[in-house]
């Protein structure tokens, strides 16, 4: 089938594409700014046009041809969201009236209900899809849960930073989660429901939960100590959420529409979605299972996606389009050094840190810290290394693990010391422009509630001391080095 996406630079439009494309349908892509997708893994197995849900002309441009639009576009950061997506969906309305099927991601709304703006505009764009006079599919979802999703930032980001908090009503009421995998497994299959089928339809999850389960669940999950919740009846929806602003980083925009609609309860009124589309294999994703996977950001033994090179692995990764504030907290010391010394003295010294050789800066910092580790039943630095010189990826280091070894341009090393999160040093030495070599180091540190955030910001003071000092006296030995 012939696909058009708008929407291809959004949270689900940038996992749908790659698996249109491997169900093996012709894609077109419509982006406002098409530069934004040209890093992403799959950029030359699509089309890629430039689009305007606000410009007739061009809608109808990326329609032409085109056997199926998938409409994932909404305007909710913006004030009059409501006018913008009300205008934009009789416009690819219009455009897509003769083709073959249009698909729509909207929200689970009660019926007979005084919805709110957020929820009121989703159900009125797929109505006036409905209405286009081509075949329509509107699948209604609650709460997305995946990496990059603005419910489950908002979800994570509340409950990891605030260990008591006192909440209004709604969080008793009941939501359907659903993964954003089992999303993407009935979009892709959208797009081949016989013609003959159209008309609105609930897709979620296996289980029903309170808001306040969803984040005791996802305490439990993520290793949080239990949360402490008291709601009360005076924080209206408009407080909440300029809570929610002050202790995320969700904007503001798009954080007051999504409170609001946590008035309402969102569970679906029916699984009819079953009558033409099978569930995915082995069955909807749990609530747990769904945590787990937007959590898992280490995959083989690699560095966190969330702050790697590569591409998204899975629908439950972070994607480089997703924006800044979605992904969890990660905190990063960055340093990189110029040094005169050529990149093999540079490795040499790299490869030969810790144990007896030390880590080339604050040795008192370092001793004290090891001493405070053994107390608490960590490692301490009494592992030392196994040899002076030569590291191999898996062995123990100190209270770190070499986790990853590309002799002789990169170490990677996993804090194993007791902590209130995860933590990663990464050295790198690399030839420079004109002879030497460059140094690259950095540290990175994932927190685990809000210890994690406070214990981050403690030791943030003596980072020049300790990061910084390591750095210099790295290159200053590499240069010494004969």
């Amino acid at each position: 089938m012939r696909c058009v996406v708008f929407g291809a630079t959004g949270y689900l439009g940038g996992r749908l594409v790659p698996k249109l494309v491997e169900a093996g349908h012709e894609v077109r892509c419509v982006a406002r700014d098409p530069g934004k997708l040209a890093d992403v893994p799959w950029r030359d197995r699509v089309e890629v046009v430039a689009g305007d849900v606000g410009d007739p002309a061009s809608v109808r441009a990326a329609v032409d041809g085109q056997e199926v639009v998938y409409y994932l576009v909404h305007s909710l950061h913006k004030r009059d969201f409501v006018d913008l997506d009300r205008r934009a969906a009789r416009t690819v309305a219009d455009a897509a009236a003769r083709a073959g099927r249009i698909v729509y991601l909207g929200g689970i709304a009660p019926a007979d209900q005084d919805l709110s703006p957020h929820l009121s505009s989703r159900r009125e764009v797929g109505e006036i899809l409905l209405r286009s006079g081509a075949p329509t599919l509107v699948l209604n979802a609650a709460v997305v849960i995946g990496s990059g999703s603005a419910s489950f930032e908002m979800l994570r980001y509340l409950t990891e930073r605030l260990p008591a908090m006192v909440t209004p009503r709604w969080v008793h009421n009941r939501v359907q989660p659903i993964a954003v995998r089992d999303v993407l497994h009935y979009l892709t299959h959208a797009a081949t429901v016989p013609r003959q089928v159209s008309g609105t339809f609930d897709i979620g999850g296996p289980d029903v939960l309170t808001y306040l389960e969803m984040m005791r669940r996802y305490a439990v999950v993520a290793g949080l100590p239990r949360r402490v919740v008291v709601p009360v009846p005076l924080l209206t929806p408009w407080l909440s959420a300029q809570w929610v602003n002050l202790v995320t980083p969700v904007p503001r925009g798009i954080a007051v529409p999504l409170i609001e609609s946590l008035v309402h309860e969102v569970v679906a009124a029916d699984d009819a979605i079953a009558e033409h589309i099978a569930d995915p294999a082995g069955g909807r994703t749990h609530y747990e299972r769904a945590i787990e996977l937007a959590l898992a950001r280490v995959r083989d033994a690699d560095v966190p996606t969330r702050w790697s090179d590569a591409g998204a692995a899975a629908p439950s990764d972070p994607l480089p389009t997703d924006p800044d504030w979605s992904g969890g907290s990660v905190y990063v010391d960055l340093r990189e050094r110029r040094t005169r010394a050529d990149p093999a003295r540079l490795w040499a010294v790299i490869e030969s840190i810790g144990g007896e050789h030390g880590w080339y800066s604050f040795p008192l910092a370092w001793s004290v810290r090891g001493w405070v580790d053994r107390l608490v039943g960590g490692a301490g630095l009494r592992r030392g290394r196994r040899d002076p010189r030569r590291l191999h990826t898996g062995e123990a280091l100190d209270w770190w693990r070499v986790e990853r070894l590309d002799r002789p341009t990169l170490l990677r090393l996993r804090a194993e010391m007791r902590l209130p999160g995860r933590a990663w040093l990464e050295l790198s030495a690399t030839p420079a422009e004109g002879g030497g070599a460059t140094y690259r180091q950095r540290a990175v540190f994932e927190p685990r509630g809000l210890a994690g955030h406070l214990y981050w910001k403690a030791i943030a003071p003596f980072h020049d001391i300790v990061f910084g000092g390591m750095a210099r006296n790295i290159t200053g030995t590499a240069e010494r080095t004969p």
